[in-house]
C-alpha cells in the first residue's frame, strides 16, 4: 500500500511516520504549507492519505477537489506539537497505525 502523510510543514510529524512506515509501507510525505506543498502528482500516487489534523482534510479537498473524492483520507488527530522522532510522537503514530 502507497501511504502519504501529510502535514503543515512536513518537518515533524508527516517525517516522522514516513519514516516509522517506511518498511510497512511505501510511504512518502508532504506537506501544506511549505516552500513545496503537496501536489497533485503526489496525491495520485498515493492509496491512502493520511493528515496529521482534520483541517488538512478540508485544506484538501479546497485545493484538489477531484481528487481527494476518489482516495482514502485519514485523520490522525496529531497536534503540531512535537519534533522530529520525538518518542511521544512514534508512540502516537504507532498507536494511529491500526486505523490503516
Amino acid at each position: 500500500m502507497k501511504v502519504l502523510f501529510i502535514c503543515n510543514q512536513n518537518l515533524h510529524r508527516s517525517k516522522t511516520a514516513e519514516e516509522l512506515f517506511k518498511d510497512r509501507f511505501q510511504s512518502k510525505s508532504a506537506g501544506l504549507f511549505n516552500e513545496h506543498p503537496v501536489t497533485e502528482k503526489q496525491l495520485s500516487w498515493a492509496d491512502t492519505i493520511v493528515v496529521m489534523e482534520e483541517e488538512m482534510r478540508l485544506e484538501l479537498a479546497k485545493r484538489f477537489p477531484g481528487k481527494i473524492m476518489q482516495k482514502r483520507v485519514i485523520s490522525f488527530d496529531i497536534p503540531d506539537t512535537f519534533c522530529y522522532n520525538q518518542p511521544e510522537l512514534v508512540q502516537m503514530l504507532k498507536e494511529k497505525a491500526g486505523l490503516l
